[in-house]
Parts: C-alpha cells; sequence; structure tokens
C-alpha cells in the first residue's frame, strides 16, 4: 500500500454539512437585526471554523472582538441543538470507511470545527469507534491550515506524514495536507471548485469516495 492512513476533513468531505450551519448562522443574524446569507455564500465562510465563518457573515462595521465572540456563543449554542437536521453523510462515505478498515487503513477525523460538535456529528453519522481519532478545534491546538493537528494524528498513528493522505474539499485542507508533508487529495463533491483545489496544492483530485482505493493502492472488494 503506498499509504497506511488517511485523515478525513469534516464539513464537505465526509458529511454536507452546509445548510446546517448555514440555517444556523443565519438564526443568528436574524436574531440580531442583520442580513443573511445564501447557501451558495456559505460555500466560501465554512472551512476556517466557526469563529471566522461568524466574522465573515457579519457586516463588517460589526466585527469587533466583542461581537464576533457573543455572535459565536450564540451560533455554537444554536448548532449545538440543529447540527444533525439536514446533515448527511456523502454518497459512498460509509462504504468506502468499512473498505478502508477492513484493510487496516488508520482513519483520523480532523475539523476546524469545535471538537464537541465534530464528534457529536461523527459518532451520529459513521461512528466515532471507526476512526482511530477524531479531532475537532480546541484550546492550545491552532487550527488548519497549522498542520499541529495533522501532526498530531500522525504521531498518534506511528505512521510518518509521508505514508499519510488527506482528504479534504478546501483550500484550507490542502494547505494543511502540504505544511505537514501529507498526500493532499480533494474532494470535487465538496465546497469548492478543481480549479481552486490544484491550485492551492492537491496532489489529486476524485470525484467519488471509492477512488481512494486506487491512490492508496488497495482493491476494491
Amino acid at each position: 500500500m503506498k499509504y497506511k492512513g488517511i485523515i478525513f476533513d469534516l464539513d464537505g468531505t465526509l458529511a454536507d454539512t452546509l445548510e446546517d450551519l448555514a440555517d444556523s448562522m443565519n438564526r443568528v443574524l436574524t436574531m440580531q437585526g442583520l442580513p443573511v446569507h445564501s447557501y451558495d455564500a456559505y460555500r466560501y465562510f465554512i472551512g476556517k471554523g466557526v469563529k471566522n465563518l461568524v466574522a465573515e457573515t457579519l457586516p463588517p462595521e460589526k466585527r469587533s472582538e466583542e461581537y464576533v465572540a457573543q455572535c459565536y456563543g450564540l451560533i455554537v449554542a444554536d448548532y449545538r441543538k440543529s447540527c444533525l437536521v439536514k446533515t448527511r453523510l456523502y454518497e459512498g462515505i460509509a462504504k468506502a470507511v468499512d473498505i478502508l478498515r477492513g484493510r487496516g487503513i488508520k482513519m483520523a477525523v480532523f475539523s476546524n470545527k469545535p471538537d464537541e460538535l465534530t464528534k457529536k456529528i461523527v459518532e451520529a453519522l459513521a461512528g466515532n469507534e471507526n476512526f482511530e481519532m477524531v479531532l475537532g478545534a480546541q484550546s492550545g491546538l491552532p487550527v488548519k491550515p497549522d498542520p499541529a493537528g495533522a501532526m498530531l494524528i500522525s504521531r498518534h498513528f506511528g505512521i510518518v506524514p509521508g505514508s499519510m493522505l488527506y482528504l479534504g474539499d478546501t483550500d484550507i485542507d490542502m494547505m494543511t495536507a502540504n505544511n505537514a508533508g501529507m498526500f493532499a487529495v480533494g474532494a470535487l463533491w465538496g465546497f469548492r471548485t478543481k480549479e481552486e483545489l490544484l491550485e492551492s496544492g492537491a496532489r489529486a483530485v476524485i470525484s467519488h469516495p471509492h477512488e481512494l482505493f486506487e491512490i492508496i493502492g488497495i482493491e476494491r472488494s
């Protein structure tokens, strides 16, 4: 096998979380008497963490540190209750995870979403037991594209970064993979375009999860 471990991004890679995130933030904006945004706009707000999403959705004159923190608290409270209303695994993900696990590939989920919510969504949709690690944003751990989290997973696996594959759907993911010395694969079913992924450092792009098998070097059952 070319690669012995794989890190999955969550939003736009394992699961389509866009509408639940957008709905939650739009409820906060409405509550604050501010303009809301379309689902398409949220494709570019998601990926850098929830606090960044909050800042980017607020009008420029409302982006003080205090107000962003206030709205961040509101969306986390709302999203905690509504993160599984519309969110679903992408087609083929469950089967791919099952096959990879059966082949002895070590797998992790790494997200810029708060750790508590990352674990909640993965547990509900895919089962945390299917992954060696499920890691979200937390105190003391820099968010992506800083490679610290990816390197932490690599050490936990006991696999050198060069033998790790990183699957994500945004420029942030591709930069994280390259910063960590891992093989960056772009998921075309996610929130960004093929061109953006390649420009951000994707070494390969795939249109369906089963294409991972050929890259890793295993036969599909």
